[in-house]
């Protein structure tokens, strides 16, 4: 296929011609609409501190430095995209022919020992921080929605299942008290994650410095950053931070797909502990029985999306050179916007189903009245009462419950003359074998029942939920603060020389 001629270009005297249309229409084109729609604001920002730096090295006029912070306001979007195509759809290119374009006369120091490579790695920095605080954000949000949903259902009894069956008596609080330390637990996670990579880049050049004394940790500063990069190189070449965000998201979606699938289940026909209002409800288009839970689909579904991003991530870096290229800094994370969007909207979706979410407690009572789920807390007392050793006792309990059930006796219908039977089969007589089933099967008493911290009592709990309330307000505060100090940077950023305190 011959390469089709393009119009001249004054961007360098190396390439005599602009892109070719292929080109701009296969990479340049779509690359610049998704960079003006996520990281021109960053773009602006960063120019605005370098004009400052320019300023503070005497190599620009404060008059000078003001007109190109006006013209610098007055790029939008429109602006941008009208301008690109005679600066080879590139956003540092087009950023500095808009500026020129209007002065009244030409700064000559204006971009002088500049490189592309520390500016888009900082523009990407930048925006993949402050998607990270609004992550973090709808993530504490979504932890406090499971946590309000817990503290209402701390007394309420419903089976709890291992490997499918049901196991022991638990409640929706107990459950949804894991779902917010879950929360909890990946919101200090990528707390540690954001300190880790706020670090600004600006002055690293295109990989080994910059010839003019810039003040990097003033450009820091400027930006709202906690500290500069200290090596070039790594400036300009690492993009992990893509791959340690998006891993954060995936290891939280893996967790919550989990959760997730326990009330598809619960929300189901054959349960039915879970119900949703009709607002977050489907139908089917044949069966007008049904009223269907499409929303928690929707949210497992879309989780999946995030180990997907993840991996797009991991593969575009692997096997590429540490430096600077497109491969890296411009495919690489290409699904990273995508991946902060995926977490939002299942988070936010998540978070509108614990609020709407009812439980059933009746209907679960009565789930819990159909199953044997006191056999553990039986084999306890005949070894604490009877001195059974403890692996017997379990054999003696199962057999007691296989003969109740095969008697058709429900659980609270005690019969102490099956457990001596049980017991005399395995060489044990027993004192008080009525003492022993006494409530044991008892299903309003059960949550009572256990009395190590972190059980299903339910002040054991509440316990849990107030320590886990007092941890959401911190993490709030430690969120808030990092927020905070990145705004303080580029919004204040200009008075020529000094910082705004």
């Amino acid at each position: 296929m011959p390469v089709e001629k393009a119009r001249p270009t004054r961007l360098s005297g190396r390439v005599s011609s602009g892109p070719s249309h292929l080109l701009r229409a296969e990479v340049l084109d779509p690359q610049f609409d998704a960079e003006v729609n996520t990281l021109l604001p960053h773009y602006v920002a960063i120019e605005k501190a370098l004009v400052a730096e320019y300023v503070r090295m005497g190599l620009l006029a404060e008059g000078s430095a003001h007109e190109i912070n006006a013209l610098l306001d007055s790029v939008d979007r429109d602006s941008m995209i009208e301008r690109s195509a005679t600066a080879m759809s590139d956003m540092a290119f087009t950023l500095e022919q808009h500026v020129e374009a209007g002065l009244g006369e030409p700064v000559a120091a204006w971009h002088v020992d500049r490189s592309r490579n520390d500016y888009q790695a900082c523009a990407q920095l930048l925006f993949g921080r402050s998607r990270l605080l609004d992550a973090a954000a709808t993530l504490l949000e979504f932890g406090r929605a499971a946590h309000r949903l817990a503290g209402r259902h701390t007394e309420h009894p419903m089976p709890g299942y291992t490997h499918l069956q049901a196991a022991q008596i638990i409640s929706p609080g107990f459950y949804l008290a894991a779902l917010s330390e879950q929360a909890q637990h990946s919101a200090r996670r990528l707390l540690s994650t954001y300190d880790s990579i706020d670090a600004c880049p600006l002055g690293a050049g295109a990989m080994s410095g910059q010839t003019l004394p810039w003040d990097r940790r003033r450009l820091a500063r400027l930006l709202g950053f906690q500290r500069i990069q200290p090596l070039a190189l790594t400036s300009v070449a690492h993009r992990g931070w893509t791959v340690e965000i998006t891993a954060e998201f995936e290891i939280l979606g893996v967790q919550l797909s989990r959760f997730v699938t326990d009330l598809m289940t619960w929300g189901s026909s054959a349960y039915g502990f879970l119900d949703l209002p009709d607002e977050l409800s489907g139908i089917s288009s044949a069966m007008p029985q049904k009223k269907n839970f499409p929303i928690l689909e929707r949210i497992r579904g879309r989780l999946a999306h995030l180990s997907s991003t993840h991996l797009d991530t991991v593969l575009g870096q692997r096997n590429t050179a540490f430096s600077n290229s497109v491969e890296v800094s411009k495919e690489a994370g290409a699904e990273l916007p995508k991946a902060f969007d995926t977490f939002e909207s299942a988070l936010r979706l998540f978070t509108v189903v614990l609020d709407n979410a009812r439980f059933d407690v009746d209907r679960m009572a009565r789930a819990c009245e159909k199953e044997f789920l006191g056999g553990f807390a039986l084999a306890n007392r005949l070894t604490l009462h009877e001195g059974v050793p403890w692996r017997l006792a379990q054999v003696i309990a199962g057999r007691y419950i296989v003969m109740a059930m095969d008697a058709g006796l429900k659980p609270v219908q005690i019969n102490p003359d099956l457990l001596i039977q049980a017991a005399a089969e395995n060489g044990c007589q027993l004192q008080d074998p009525r003492a022993l089933l006494h409530d044991v099967f008892d299903v309003a008493g059960a949550l009572w029942s256990m009395n190590s911290s972190g059980s299903t009592h339910p002040e054991a709990v509440g316990e849990v939920l107030a320590d886990q309330e007092r941890e959401f307000d911190r993490l709030a505060r430690e969120w808030n603060r990092r927020r905070s100090q990145s705004q303080e940077g580029g919004n204040g950023v200009v008075q020529f020389g000094h910082e705004r305190g």
